[in-house]
């Protein structure tokens, strides 16, 4: 007889729990930044454009290479080169540099295979249909105000605070390369403390580790971190290894894509195995993501649970999902079954209907590809909103 597996209850235990973040100086992240700053060029142009996008960086190379279907005209290398400037990487002594850097474009069409099933009217079925199959997933809790886990929230935050200190040049020897990962300790399922704190940034080599050490701390971790959860007993590693001198594409290749529990839940909640960035919004693994994002935290703002994960799952060439499913960990004040029919009713789930929502067709996937793409503030992250909170009460009938 097989055995019967049975759901853990963390609620009464104590626990650690990682999350990291990267900086937009990471090779990853270049890489991702340049995908999608190609991605946005082409949509500033053709707001139809069909991208699929991937980019290695490595010493003064880079290889785009990918599927673009668009009436943009729009030149590869300036973009790639003004990126490459922007992230950082604007002097030739950091081993990667905008003005030396080889671009290598390999680009065709998309297959018209894909391209009918992506077409409104022109595959099997008439509607416009996902541009792959796939499960996509979305996640929101209550640890911050952004209902996002607090691990990876505040893992964003250092690397963002890294960022700033390099940029406004506060800490003028640092540079763009540079991670973050946050432990916290869990009790009763709720954030007790910050149990560790890595910081691994790149920098100049004039600085002395006491000097960066102390600056570090005091300049990047102390201003970011909530007061109340660290203690006398929360531990501190700045540059573990002591020396972090050749960094960014130099010392390591940078791939698009790579970097996939960065730029969601940092672990916490499923990842669908597609990556973002580089992905025109008629890729349901970008657009369902992000709506069931969306969903996932308006469930979470609405009060109808206190954590919420929500898959969504295509078929190539359909619109429509084949599947809506609903995990709130025992959380939620009505059925999970009810929740999937709300969400059906309210939330537009094919690919036209989302990207309209949303309001996906244009310029805006560059800022997503640093920082992560969940928990942010602005304008153009449509799907941290949560003006569906009240619909969806009720519907609920709450």
């Amino acid at each position: 007889m097989a055995k019967k597996s049975v759901r853990r209850n963390r609620s009464t235990e104590t626990y650690l729990f990682t999350s990291e973040s990267v900086t937009m100086g990471h090779p990853d992240k270049v890489a991702d930044h340049i995908s999608d700053s190609i991605l946005d060029a082409m949509l500033a142009q053709d707001p139809q454009s069909r991208v699929a996008c991937e980019t290695l960086v490595k010493a003064d190379m880079v290889v785009v290479a990918g599927e673009i279907t668009s009436k943009a005209l729009v030149d590869i290398p300036t973009v790639v080169r003004q990126t490459i400037k922007e992230i950082g990487y604007d002097k030739p002594e950091l081993g990667f540099h905008h003005e030396n850097s080889a671009v290598l474009v390999s680009l065709t069409k998309q297959s018209p295979d894909i391209s009918q099933g992506v077409t409104e009217g022109a595959g099997r079925h008439r509607e416009q249909g996902a541009g792959d199959q796939g499960m996509m997933f979305g996640y929101a809790c209550r640890e911050t105000p952004s209902l996002m886990p607090m691990p990876i929230q505040l893992a964003h935050l250092l690397t963002t605070r890294l960022e700033k200190m390099r940029q406004s040049r506060k800490l003028p020897w640092l540079r763009p390369d540079g991670k973050s990962q946050v432990t916290i300790q869990y009790e009763n399922g709720k954030p007790k403390r910050i149990h560790t704190v890595v910081i691994s940034t790149h920098h100049a080599p004039t600085v002395s580790d006491a000097q960066l050490r102390k600056q570090i701390l005091d300049k990047v971790i102390r201003p970011v971190l909530p007061k109340r959860f660290v203690d006398k007993n929360t531990v501190f590693h700045i540059n573990p290894t002591g020396r972090f001198v050749e960094g960014g594409p130099k010392a390591d290749c940078g791939l698009t894509g790579r970097k996939l529990i960065v730029d969601t839940y940092g672990g916490r909640g499923r990842h669908g195995g597609g990556a973002f960035s580089g992905k025109d919004p008629t890729k349901v693994d970008r657009t369902a993501s992000y709506m069931a994002r969306y969903i996932a935290k308006n469930i979470v703002a609405a009060g109808l649970a206190d954590a919420c994960e929500v898959q969504l799952s295509y078929a190539i060439g359909v619109a429509e999902p084949i599947s809506v499913f609903v995990d709130t960990a025992g959380t939620s004040k009505v059925s999970e079954q009810k929740l999937c029919q709300i969400i059906r009713e309210l939330f537009p789930l094919t690919p036209k209907g989302m990207i309209c929502h949303l309001k996906l067709a244009r310029p805006i996937f560059g800022e997503t590809s640093y920082g992560g793409h969940f928990g942010r503030k602005g304008p153009n992250f449509t799907w941290e909103q949560t003006d569906m909170a009240a619909k969806l009460r009720k519907a609920a009938g709450l």
